[in-house]
């Protein structure tokens, strides 16, 4: 992390705010960040409730005190109380943060679905509690604009349909013990990373679903 050396990613937020989590993802990835956009935990509440909840699926049965998700195997109709549980457990799933961000990209991606511009038209009311929602629930960098949201929320949708790309980087592993105090970490693929990067930077990688758990 620049300037403050080994750490895990999430710690460059909690230690110099999006500035410096901006400037670590930059030198992990070798990408340029052009905007910066927060979606705070609270917000997936306030949004899903606006869209009038959404259908999620995870394969196993949950109950995890740490989330708040309880949880049938299957698909279920969720309010946003219960899709923020959804989205934030990651102790009693075995893939931890790779399963934990599954269910968040599936949690954006059911939410998407249900933000029609021609049902919403019938529906001012459903209208005002969804910006609403969303603005309150977005923190975007001093440069971004009205068109730059605009983007963003195109970018979303685009990614949650057949021509995007979801998922993770390569991973070498999900329990790397790199010292330092750091306990368990997650490691990407040193060998195949960084073609990764220099594909999603070009426009040259193809679409679907890419990484998620290691196969060795």
């Amino acid at each position: 992390m620049p300037e403050n050396g080994p750490a895990k990613l999430n710690a460059a937020f909690a230690w110099g705010g999006p500035r410096l989590l901006v400037r670590t993802v930059e030198g992990l990835t070798g990408l340029t960040v052009d905007h910066y956009a927060e979606i705070g935990m609270a917000g997936v509440q306030d949004v899903v409730d606006a869209v009038g909840g959404v259908n999620l699926c995870h394969d196993a049965d949950v109950n995890d005190p740490d989330s708040g998700m309880v949880w049938t195997a299957g698909c279920h109709d969720v309010d946003g109380t219960q899709a923020l549980a959804f989205a934030r457990m990651r102790k009693a799933d075995p893939t931890g943060d790779v399963g934990r961000a599954e269910r968040q990209r599936q949690v954006v991606g059911a939410v998407m679905g249900k933000v029609d511009p021609g049902s919403l038209a019938l529906r001012p009311g459903r209208q005002v509690a969804l910006v609403g929602a969303g603005t309150g629930a977005l923190t975007m960098d001093d440069d971004a604009d009205i068109l730059t949201m605009g983007r963003l929320g195109l970018a979303f949708r685009a990614a949650s349909g057949p021509e995007g790309i979801t998922g993770t980087p390569p991973i070498a592993t999900i329990d790397y013990r790199p010292g330092h105090n750091l306990g368990s970490t997650v490691l990407l693929d040193p060998d195949q990373a960084p073609a990764f990067w220099v594909a999603i930077r070009d426009g040259s990688y193809p679409p679907g679903p890419v990484g998620g758990m290691p196969t060795s």
